[in-house]
């Protein structure tokens, strides 16, 4: 479950033309309690959250599994759990919290405190890390491992500004020796090289059968899912997501003043004149559904490249198989770049970060460069958030970056153009839930909703 229009960066340019109304909402920040989307994803969640509890509590009814098996089981049940809360609490605060299988409405729960769910959160993790196994065979990729259950509690810390403990959780996945760097780049966004040594944590989908399964209540408890993000992204598809103009100008490029352009760049997006479909079509203006972009004073189409299916396909509907990468490697160094920064280690932040640009098929100029000096701790810090942004850009990582930095006072410009001061910190708690739930209130609705 993940709120994909959440955040509208500066010079955002909306989606296409079949974006519905609750997405369009999101991305220009006119959403209120009712979003159909933002209350979807709520009680995904939720339902997530349901069924963990039932698999934690009621796993004392069983008595025939080997005790190695179901312990693994419930770490994972506790990483999803954890998971879904950590989710929750970044974007709507303090939420219920429900720390057992509820059977009947009189077990609902009004709101938790940010630090209850936090703390809660952190202990099912250092759980979860205790039974996990560092690696799976084939049968079982995209189960959560320890590296998982470890990167995920890096980025709860790193959302409380407690460097010293996301420090110690990075510093756990670089020294199992499991994960590094791939050398190309864009296999971490094609369906050949999943679960390759950069994937922590990968969501399978299933390569499509022709069947279009892609909603998550109607395909049966059996059904093989597929993603519909490569129809969302695509230039051929809905197109309904669009890079920011301020996404496709973060990137350096000679024609900047850069001592390079970014190779980043042309293997995240599409542009008009590329060639797709195993290099038997080319990419046109018509093709591409929606708005235009506005890249160095050019207008010019832009699309995703990113989890796109295109690279093989020429197909109009692109429901797919491209896993989900939730987490990868390159997030690990540069997260702990920015623990390291935080804590006064400059130099082996600024090596973190260029471990990230070495890669083979990237290969930018180590920091620092003319256009980013790492004299201080401040332009170590610029330096972090652009390698955040050219590297990780799309996998639905830099809203929660955009929250903790704004909470934390780091943000120099406010990235959001439709951002209201006591108002859009958070989401508003969806209707439903008032409605629905006796121990919600509408007086415990988030500020300016």
């Amino acid at each position: 479950m993940v709120l994909s229009a959440r955040f509208t960066e500066r010079r955002r340019i909306v989606g296409g033309g079949q974006l519905e109304t609750p997405r369009n909402q999101l991305l220009l920040g006119s959403h209120d309690p009712s979003n159909a989307v933002m209350g979807n994803v709520w009680t995904g969640y939720y339902r997530l959250i349901h069924r963990a509890n039932a698999s934690i509590d009621l796993s004392t009814k069983i008595s025939d599994m080997p005790a190695e098996t179901k312990n693994r089981l419930l770490a994972e049940a506790r990483f999803l759990r954890a998971w879904a809360y950590f989710d929750l609490v970044a974007m709507w605060g303090g939420v219920p919290l429900y720390k057992n299988y509820v059977t009947s409405v009189e077990g609902s729960l009004p709101r938790s405190s940010e630090k209850e769910v936090y703390d809660f959160i952190v202990a099912d993790l250092k759980a979860a890390q205790e039974a996990l196994p560092t690696t799976y065979d084939a049968s079982s990729f995209g189960r959560a491992t320890k590296g998982a259950a470890q990167m995920l509690l890096a980025r709860v810390y790193l959302q409380q500004a407690d460097y010293t403990n996301a420090k110690a959780e990075l510093q756990k996945i670089i020294a199992s020796g499991v994960y590094s760097l791939v050398d190309e780049f864009t296999d971490n966004f094609l369906e050949e090289t999943e679960f390759n040594k950069e994937s922590i944590w990968e969501i399978n989908f299933y390569p499509s059968g022709g069947n279009y399964n892609w909603d998550a209540d109607g395909n049966g408890a059996t059904a093989g899912t597929e993603t519909v993000r490569t129809q969302e992204y695509s230039g051929i598809g809905w197109r309904n997501i669009i890079p920011s103009n301020s996404l496709l100008n973060e990137f350096e490029k000679t024609d900047k003043g850069d001592a390079k352009t970014d190779p980043r760049y042309a293997k995240s997006f599409y542009f008009t004149g590329d060639k797709y479909n195993n290099g038997a079509a080319t990419l046109t203006d018509a093709i591409q559904n929606g708005n235009s972009s506005v890249v160095g004073g050019k207008t010019m189409k832009v699309s995703w490249r990113k989890f796109s299916l295109m690279y093989k396909t020429d197909q109009s509907f692109l429901t797919g198989g491209i896993n989900q990468r939730i987490m990868r490697y390159a997030e690990t160094l540069l997260a702990m770049a920015e623990c390291e920064n935080e804590l006064g280690n400059t130099a082996s932040a600024i090596s973190y970060l260029n471990q990230v640009r070495a890669r083979k098929s990237v290969a930018m100029p180590a920091y620092p460069t003319a256009t980013y000096p790492v004299g201080t701790k401040d332009q170590v810090f610029d330096a972090i958030v652009h390698e955040r942004r050219v590297e990780l850009g799309g996998e639905e990582i830099r809203n929660r970056d955009i929250l903790r930095w704004r909470k934390a006072n780091k943000l120099k410009v406010e990235p959001l153009t439709y951002f209201q001061k006591g108002k859009h910190e958070l989401l508003p708690i969806p209707q439903t839930e008032i409605d629905n739930n006796p121990k919600v209130e509408q007086t415990d609705q988030n500020p300016g909703y």
